[in-house]
């Protein structure tokens, strides 16, 4: 059976999930919102999904809810936050202003984030530095769950990125995927509800290609997308948002004492540059020029446009949600 709830009040539901189990009252609201954003539009994967994991890693201290991030300004255009064994999203709150204010400054601007934990979709990062004017691109390692191109063993993470550009009079172009063939998340999914994975997906623990998610869950592993090309993207977001951040790789952390967790130890990478800087016609103008060229070849359907319309929906009829799920936050929020 399914009902829906707003958007204000999945959050104000969320918001009292974390300060239940543990977060301060700031982390909470921007925890909150991260995960409705994404259950508001439809990217299922890290919506309530994953209150859970949240749940269970505060539970058991894997994460400190009550982390205070410090950050530290490096240079005219380099930025760092040590997050504090706390969580990425907080950490980049920290910092946003004086990263934004160095970008605006020198055009470009480069913010590192070490000792944190994510566990959501890369978009809500970087698509609100987009609706400011500049564009924003990140990426994140995760944990050991993905098999490099020629290897037998797990080693990157899902490791996404994502881009986000501002287009004057619409919503910004918007991207996030996994170097995986697939979202870990989307596996869990699938096992949950009895779905085969694509083909080309993962192997088993014995490094045998299957279909079944649940034997990628039960000591198997993801394949990269693409074979070597997607390995070698993925091989960037370990040196870029581990190496470069000072954070773990993916194979580096080990939480096998803190049953339950399920946020990543890791490090976060963003990039802003600012297009008012570039030489020729405006960014805006080229990028349209894009846009128009990309549709006359048939493309009816742009990066991050289904989120958008999705948004769209969910913003006026309220946000899908089965009472199993919606009693199961209840729960948590009192328990």
């Amino acid at each position: 059976m399914s009902t829906t709830i707003s958007y204000a009040e999945l959050v104000g539901l969320l918001e009292e999930i974390f300060l239940r189990h543990g977060t301060d009252k700031v982390a909470a609201s921007i925890l909150a919102e991260n995960c409705a954003m994404c259950e508001r539009d439809g990217a299922h994967s890290h919506g309530i999904f994953r209150i859970r994991g949240y749940v269970d890693s505060l539970s058991t201290g894997w994460v400190d809810g009550r982390a205070i991030p410090e950050v530290e300004d490096i240079a005219p255009s380099f930025c760092r936050v040590d997050a504090s064994n706390g969580f990425a999203q907080v950490a980049l709150a920290q910092a946003r202003d004086l990263a934004v204010s160095k970008c605006r400054q020198t055009g470009v601007s480069v913010l590192a984030i070490r000792n944190s934990h994510h566990l959501s979709a890369l978009w809500p990062d970087v698509e609100p530095l987009a609706r400011e004017g500049l564009i924003a691109i990140s990426t994140v390692n995760s944990f050991a769950c993905t098999v490099p191109f020629d290897g037998k063993s797990p080693v990157f993470g899902t490791n996404p990125f994502a881009f986000a550009a501002p287009l004057e009079g619409g919503d910004p172009i918007v991207f996030d995927l996994a170097t995986s063939a697939m979202a870990n998340g989307d596996v869990q999914i699938a096992a949950r509800k009895g779905h085969a994975l694509p083909p080309d997906s993962g192997v088993d623990k014995n490094g045998k290609p299957t279909n079944d998610p649940q034997a990628v869950l039960d000591g198997g592993a993801l394949l990269t997308f693409g074979g070597y090309k997607g390995s070698s993207i993925s091989m960037m977001v370990e040196l870029l948002g581990a190496a470069l951040t000072g954070g773990h790789f993916s194979f580096e952390f080990d939480w096998s004492g803190h049953e339950g967790a399920q946020t990543p130890h890791t490090g976060q990478l963003i990039i802003l540059i600012d297009p008012s800087r570039a030489a020729g016609e405006s960014f805006d103008l080229r990028a349209h020029t894009l846009i128009a060229a990309m549709q006359a070849a048939g493309v009816s359907r742009l990066p991050g446009q289904r989120r958008a319309e999705i948004r769209a929906q969910t913003l006026q009829n309220g946000i899908p949600i089965t009472a199993e799920d919606l009693a199961s936050l209840r729960t948590l929020a009192i328990a």
